[in-house]
């Protein structure tokens, strides 16, 4: 969502999934899903080396709780944004990054088209990082101690940060009259399109990329999102999607026999021994579930270093491979794309992968408001598997002492009803999709009225359209952008109009 993704990532996957259920004829129970960029067994957050940008780094004294006013309330805690101001003066507009879950550093650096598109418009640049993400935690290192803290991490709390936030510095500024247009991808694109419904006297408009907000309840069918992902590898290859389809079996076989853990630690080089046959499980499902969200069509280090297009070159591996390989062996041959296509690792961290990017607390908000049911179909690649809430519920209060609340995303902002919502309350917000992206059959896919229109691209994958633009773009991806930018002019030159009116 990421993240979706953020990705989401992002827009963004953590699954717990029982081999046993599997090998006693069952189905397997996904009760987890965490829509952004994970890894297995999450460690504490890696220091890596920041990424060079444009900006300059920014601490704002925000408040905890922008909806009570007990006592605690209005603690202060210091969030991080980062700010551009090379091509701006006073007056001109201000765009609007609405970080995500992770840190904000990630997002800047994979968000090159606000930077490509900023001396056009004379824009600042403005990146603000999520509460409880990156350096912006609100208890410092007791901030994911308990519920008691984490309960001040949800949705609703964050737009009142960037409401808050933005009204500061436009303040500051003394340029209250430069209009705000929110950029966002993934969970990110969620809270951009969010934004402008709730709070649409800040923000002239929104572009929500690959942004799932049609994900929850039973608005779109559960299966939806593995069936796209399938239909990714399906549609490079039937071959591919066989051996794929046919490699769980084999790992059940192999996870029955007694020297299990010692052959597949061998057989999928690992740095350290197995203690589990569901992590082998995890890493394959994870590689190609990424692989298909991050489908670019120029090489990429979004999640992990890929080549261009890497489903196809995934499925290239296991088309080549040799006539006698099982299945598993070639699925493990194409999973080593995604985790090593620099060539520099040794073996692999199956179950002890780091968290670069500070991801852990979607954990949290997947077990309170942000519920994505997904199960596995019969037509999906993956194992036949259903979603059991009570199990999934159980598991929430049994790591955070809380119950989810499934249905509150679409009681705050819109359910089935979403899109007569937006056209009788919204205005000026794009949805932008690939169909390749399988967070995009939770998006918006179809106009909406004339100011709330969706770009859906055939080929395009998650979020691309915010990646910066390179000499080896596809014609379609540059005319993605080019709508976007046109709309975005367009919504401006109406705001100017109106100003000098007023």
């Amino acid at each position: 969502m990421a993240p979706c993704l953020s990705i989401f990532f992002l827009f963004i996957v953590t699954f717990c999934v029982t081999l046993t259920a599997a090998a006693a004829g069952g189905h397997y129970s996904l009760p987890t899903f965490f829509p952004r960029p994970a890894y297995q067994s999450l460690i504490k957050h890696a220091k890596t080396p920041k990424p060079k940008l444009p900006f300059k780094t920014r601490y704002f004294p925000q408040t905890l709780d922008h909806f009570s006013f007990h006592p605690k309330s209005s603690k202060i805690f210091y969030q991080k944004y980062l700010i551009n101001t090379q091509y701006w003066h006073k007056g001109a507009p201000i765009f609007v990054y609405t970080g995500n879950e992770g840190d904000i550093e990630w997002f800047a650096a994979n968000t090159g088209f606000m930077l490509d598109i900023a001396p056009k418009f004379r824009a600042l640049l403005l990146f603000i990082e999520h509460r409880f993400y990156g350096e912006s935690m609100p208890f410092g290192k007791d901030s994911y101690q308990s519920a008691k803290t984490l309960g001040y991490l949800n949705s609703q709390q964050a737009l009142a940060d960037f409401a808050v936030l933005i009204r500061s510095l436009k303040q500051n500024l003394s340029s209250e009259a430069s209009p705000v247009v929110v950029f966002g991808g993934s969970y990110g694109g969620m809270l951009a399109a969010w934004f402008r419904i709730k709070y649409p006297h800040i923000a002239i408009g929104a572009l929500a990329s690959s942004a799932p907000i049609l994900q929850f309840d039973k608005i779109i069918p559960w299966s939806s999102f593995y069936d796209a992902v399938s239909l990714d590898f399906k549609d490079v290859s039937q071959n591919c999607y066989e051996v794929i389809k046919g490699s769980w079996a084999e790992l059940v076989a192999i996870s029955n026999q007694k020297q299990a853990l010692a052959e597949l630690s061998k057989a999928f080089r690992t740095c350290k021994s197995l203690h589990s046959t569901a992590s082998v499980l995890e890493w394959l499902w994870t590689a190609f579930v990424y692989t298909a969200m991050v489908n670019y069509p120029t090489e990429a280090n979004f999640l992990k270093p890929l080549p261009a297009y890497p489903v196809q070159q995934m499925c290239k591996i296991i088309d080549k491979s040799p006539s006698g390989a099982t299945k598993l062996s070639r699925a493990f041959a194409a999973a080593s794309l995604y985790y090593n296509y620099s060539q520099t690792e040794n073996c692999f961290e199956v179950e002890h992968e780091v968290d670069p990017h500070g991801l852990h607390g979607w954990h949290w908000q997947t077990c309170t408001e942000m519920v994505m049911p997904m199960t596995c179909s019969n037509e999906s690649m993956f194992p036949p598997s259903g979603f059991d809430y009570k199990k999934f519920a159980e598991q929430c209060r049994m790591k955070y002492g809380v119950l989810p609340r499934p249905h509150w995303i679409t009681t705050e902002f819109g359910g089935e009803r979403i899109e007569k919502v937006l056209k009788r309350f919204g205005s000026n917000i794009i949805f932008s999709n690939g169909m390749r992206d399988p967070w995009s059959r939770g998006g918006v896919l179809r106009n909406i009225s004339a100011t709330i229109i969706a770009l859906v691209t055939e080929k395009g994958a998650h979020h691309v359209d915010f990646r910066a633009a390179t000499k080896d773009d596809p014609d379609w991806l540059i005319q993605q952008r080019r709508q976007e930018v046109e709309n975005i002019q367009r919504w401006l030159d109406e705001y100017y109009v109106d100003l000098r009116h007023a």
